[in-house]
């Protein structure tokens, strides 16, 4: 028989995770948690699938890292296994290289380079995150959330309409928001959704005075769905999504120690289709879909060099001693023991203060620099002689 796990913590297991106790700060434990949370919302976005979708996904994203740490498992091929996952769960399945190809076009290539240099690997690894996964919630697949407990409760309150509709949309943006905070480990759905409706309620000024089923023993309308439900505990919940809304206007630290400069492989290997990147429509109150999260924009880091122009993602690499530039080639590449973005044009470096090169065949194959050996341009097509390069 398995034993089903306790999927809601107290604070102070939430303090001192397995990522925690290895060392990781828990400023920065949050903020890996947060950015999980966003990848897996904005990638759901541009693969069109539902709210309910994403939201399965965040739940078991972070419930796995309250048994693994980020030191041991990268936060992002984690989180697509968890969005593959959900997709199956939620009956909106995707393929999972279908899943790798869109987080290459949302994730910058600085924090794609957690899936690895190996393009071919990339699909594995997710399919490996999630049979881990599986083992980690012990199969316990289903997931409730405060969506449909928000609507539920919404039918219930008595009130002009327009006002009424203003406070429940306002309360099921604070909904989609708290998927980045560690709610849904600390307090079931519902309590979630009447907490958010509380905020909500404040801040629009919406003030529930009357509803439908009200008894004489109940003092506030959410006596009828949570019995002896205290002020503390709603205004807590507020509190830790205004936190949110604090850390966001802050800009993010870099990463500790920060990934290693490299250039990442095309998506040869993956499928030639064409990203859907229209943008989701709002459906009706009571549907399965909301109107999601919208999703960040990346964008390439730009290094500046006093030594040449500047290139996206590629810091400025001298060439080695004793060897120069050719005319026109950019300055900005990767190292040489790593192949060039898609972007950039590998450059060849050439030797200075030596002999031509001999006639006759290439020595080696086509590239820039390798084994200290000067460049050959590639053999001459057939049916051509053969043409030296002049000398320098």
């Amino acid at each position: 028989m398995i034993k089903m796990v306790k999927w809601y913590f107290e604070k102070k297991e939430l303090r001192t995770t397995p990522s925690v106790l290895q060392g990781l700060p828990l400023e920065t434990e949050q903020r890996y948690r947060r950015e999980g949370a966003r990848f897996i919302i904005d990638l759901g976005s541009t693969m069109n699938l539902s709210l309910t979708t994403m939201a399965t996904g965040v739940v078991y994203f972070h419930r796995f890292y309250m048994f693994h740490t980020f030191q041991d498992f990268p936060r992002y091929p984690t989180a697509c296994a968890c969005l593959f996952l959900a997709g199956k769960v939620e009956e909106t399945p995707k393929k999972c290289k279908d899943v790798v190809k869109f987080a290459r076009d949302v994730l910058p290539d600085q924090k794609f380079l957690q899936f690895g240099p190996e393009a071919r690997n990339w699909t594995e690894e997710v399919m490996t995150l999630e049979r881990i996964l599986l083992q980690t919630i012990k199969f316990d697949l289903q997931v409730e959330h405060p969506y449909t407990f928000l609507l539920k409760y919404a039918k219930c309150v008595k009130g002009d309409k327009n006002r009424l509709q203003k406070m429940v949309q306002m309360a099921w943006t604070f909904v989609n928001d708290s998927l980045c905070t560690t709610l849904c480990l600390q307090w079931e759905p519902e309590i979630i959704a009447i907490a958010l409706m509380y905020l909500a309620g404040k801040l629009s000024k919406f003030e529930v005075v009357d509803w439908n089923g009200r008894r004489s023993e109940h003092l506030r309308w959410w006596d009828m769905f949570v019995e002896d439900m205290s002020i503390e505990i709603l205004e807590d919940i507020c509190h830790q999504v205004l936190d949110l809304y604090s850390q966001t206007q802050q800009p993010p630290p870099p990463d500790s120690p920060p990934p290693p400069q490299m250039g990442l492989p095309p998506l040869n290997s993956l499928s030639n289709q064409v990203s859907p990147l229209a943008n989701p429509t709002t459906p009706q109150a009571g549907s399965k879909t909301s109107t999601p999260v919208q999703a960040l924009t990346p964008t390439l880091p730009v290094t500046v060099s006093s030594a040449g122009p500047p290139v996206a993602g590629a810091p400025y690499h001298p060439p080695p001693s004793g060897y120069s530039y050719p005319p026109n080639v950019i300055p900005g590449m990767p190292p040489y023991n790593q192949p060039p973005p898609p972007s950039v044009v590998q450059p060849a470096f050439v030797k200075t203060n030596q002999p031509p090169p001999p006639t006759g065949p290439p020595p080696m194959p086509g590239g820039a620099y390798a084994g200290g050996q000067a460049y050959y341009p590639p053999p001459p097509p057939p049916g051509r002689p053969y043409q030296p390069p002049p000398p320098k």
